[in-house]
């Protein structure tokens, strides 16, 4: 069972069934019916290139698989990439808005265009891989690795926050359950999510849950595959399952419209005994 109320089929797309032009996965606000945070899942074959117009928005381009290079600004920014989302952390290019960057890949490869809707305009630059923190989060069956490459307190943006998340197969993630729908001034700020998912292996697949915080509220329980996203516009979201067997990987972009970027949370009052 995918949705428990009117609105949830809004909130899991399936894979292919977001795609546009040369993405596989198109989400903007317009679409999601929120006000910053945006995906493009971007296919090249190899020798292809792509002309991002940047628009209002800054975007992260992030090798999920192979490599490629962006040309922006005056600068060109090379970016090794990576086998798979499961191989490690991978450099990245940050893109203004009000910009075009031409992203080209010799041996072709798939590339996460993360965006946020933003005013400021920062310049371009690339993210190195050394640089990117790696955290280990939770224990036992809630243990997973998390890349904080673009963290509110990682990665200069505007607006944007991203990071990925990598689940062993079997363990729990995104738990305690947490929200942060709410301007709570240094207690919880104001997002809007993403979730994107790939699982390993052919046949794998895992789970995610959104539970209402308010009347009405986001209610999604949903069985994600490779290629898959959830959109998180407010509610408790967690816990993300993954199958015994099939490492889960997300990556997770947020943006709000509070004065601060920051990332706030809020965690379940019924589920964090006996967790942290």
């Amino acid at each position: 069972m995918d949705h428990r109320d009117d609105t949830a089929h809004d909130r899991h797309l399936r894979a292919g069934t977001a795609a546009d032009g040369p993405y596989s996965l198109d989400i903007d606000p317009r679409t999601a019916g929120w006000g910053y945070s945006a995906l493009r899942i971007l296919e090249l074959a190899p020798g292809a290139s792509h002309l991002l117009d940047t628009g209002d928005s800054e975007w992260i381009v992030l090798p999920l698989t192979g490599g490629c290079t962006v040309h922006t600004e005056g600068a060109t920014m090379e970016l090794l990439g990576r086998a798979s989302v499961f191989a490690g952390v991978t450099d990245f290019a940050y893109v203004p808005r009000d910009a075009q960057a031409l992203i080209a890949s010799g041996a072709g490869g798939r590339f996460a265009l993360a965006g946020a809707k933003c005013e400021r305009r920062l310049p371009a630059r690339r993210g190195p891989e050394p640089e990117v923190p790696v955290e280990d989060r939770g224990s036992g069956g809630c243990a997973r690795r998390v890349h904080n490459f673009a963290a509110a307190d990682s990665f200069d943006c505007d607006r944007l926050i991203a990071v990925e998340v990598l689940t062993p197969g079997g363990n729990w993630s995104s738990y305690p359950p947490h929200k942060h729908d709410e301007h709570r001034p240094g207690e919880e700020t104001e997002l809007e999510e993403i979730y994107y998912f790939e699982i390993e292996g052919e046949h794998g697949f895992g789970y995610q849950r959104v539970s209402p915080s308010r009347p009405g509220g986001t209610d999604l329980l949903a069985e994600v595959r490779s290629g898959d996203a959830v959109l998180v516009p407010d509610g408790w979201h967690g816990p993300s399952i993954a199958a015994p067997g099939h490492a889960m990987y997300y990556l997770n972009v947020m943006a709000g419209p509070g004065p601060e970027r920051a990332w706030h949370i809020c965690f379940h009052p019924d589920h964090t005994e006996g967790y942290r």
